[in-house]
């Protein structure tokens, strides 16, 4: 196997596999594995025509082939429908379009691409599915282009003096914070900012309630990002106790003018509502709780979200009917899939906003109606 070639040949080590997933409509499956130039293992995914049908079939059985004595590489089963080859890729495939992904992996994993058995585990371990991949690859490309439009849009800003504030709101774990990410990677830090503010200082619970979102508005020229914003008080604080019956009445009756205000004076306000099923959000504090790396973000108020769902959903309908405006709109994104409620809501933004060399026809930038509404009494929600 290539993954045997000695380093003093001037090859690097191995440092991780690349997976190569060609786009065919074809029904059958096939993974293809070997190592390029630099020493890097890879696995080409190809789709099998009908002549070949034959043997994927007893590859979906689960069988082991043997390519005979031609002097190729053994094809081994690694899940039904995919298979590995270590031959190099044919004239035929080379033909075919090409995108690669790159599969982090650990230490103990590159010790075993030493050998085809040790790969074969591998990806049975990590039970990759081809549908999967394929799904992930086109994913990162339609982002990677929405991104670029992003830069445009913002330099569009820039250029014009433009102000632009958009809101995310939803229920926690919703995955507000992972598409504000998405959003601002490639822009430039300098005319953009997010805002997570934290619970309000004695000397702000003093003030004018929308003071301190005030002064975090955008200047001209920049684009901010509400991770949550003044609605706390239309849903958080109400349902956990953090405010007045008054209170919220007075934040009630002042935000549609608030907006107004900000409308006139030419401020482009967007305003997100991500939505998630109750069982959707109880899956995703459980995958917090499991990842160190995100146990920062559960709080006591996320613990007893559940238990209050049917409060949450009272005072969030409260919300849109007595807040939702024709210059002031709520756009519900149906976030259950993170991946689509990422790539729906950058559309939507680019599609609402007439920014400079806007791409045509090569893009889709209006948003999917399943996964975008603008709310309205009769819409279905998930939540």
């Amino acid at each position: 196997m290539a993954g045997d070639k000695k380093s003093d040949g001037g090859k690097k080590p191995l440092s991780g596999i690349t997976l190569i997933a060609t786009e065919n409509t074809e029904k059958n499956n096939r993974a293809t594995a070997k190592q390029n130039d630099s020493g890097d293992f890879q696995i080409a995914a190809e789709s099998l025509t009908d002549k070949n049908s034959h043997n994927e079939n007893s590859t979906a059985a689960g069988q082991t082939q043997d390519a005979g004595n031609n002097g190729k590489g053994a094809q081994q089963t690694i899940s039904p429908g995919l298979a590995v080859d270590t031959d190099k890729l044919d004239s035929k495939q080379k033909k075919k379009k090409i995108k690669r992904a790159t599969i982090p992996l650990s230490h103990d994993d590159l010790s075993r691409l030493n050998t085809n058995k040790g790969l074969i585990s591998l990806l049975r371990n990590r039970e990759i599915k081809l549908k999967d991949v394929l799904d992930e690859l086109k994913y990162e490309d339609e982002l990677v282009r929405l991104q670029i439009e992003l830069v445009k849009l913002q330099r569009w800003v820039a250029e014009n003096g433009k102000r632009i504030a958009i809101i995310f709101e939803g229920r926690d774990a919703a995955g507000k914070g992972g598409t504000i990410r998405r959003f601002t990677e490639h822009l430039n830090p300098r005319a953009m900012r997010v805002v997570a503010l934290p619970k309000p200082t004695d000397a702000e619970k003093g003030q004018w309630y929308f003071q301190r979102y005030s002064v975090q508005l955008p200047n001209p020229g920049e684009i901010v990002f509400f991770d949550r914003s003044w609605y706390n008080r239309a849903v958080v604080e109400p349902v956990n106790g953090f405010c007045s019956k008054a209170e919220y009445q007075r934040f009630m009756q002042q935000v549609p003018e608030f907006e107004h205000m900000l409308y006139e004076d030419g401020l482009i306000l967007i305003k997100f509502w991500f939505s998630i099923a109750k069982e959707e959000q109880a899956k995703r504090f459980e995958s917090r709780k499991q990842n160190p790396l995100k146990q920062w973000k559960l709080s006591p108020i996320d613990e007893q979200a559940q238990s209050k769902w049917e409060q949450y959903t009272h005072y969030k309908e409260e919300m849109f009917s007595k807040t939702h405006t024709s210059y002031s709109p709520w756009i519900l994104v149906k976030a259950n899939n993170k991946l689509r409620a990422r790539l729906e809501s950058i559309r939507y933004v680019l599609n609402h906003i007439p920014y400079d060399d806007k791409v045509e026809g090569k893009l889709r930038l209006c948003p999917d109606p399943n996964i975008i509404t603008r709310f309205h009494r009769n819409v279905i929600k998930i939540d």
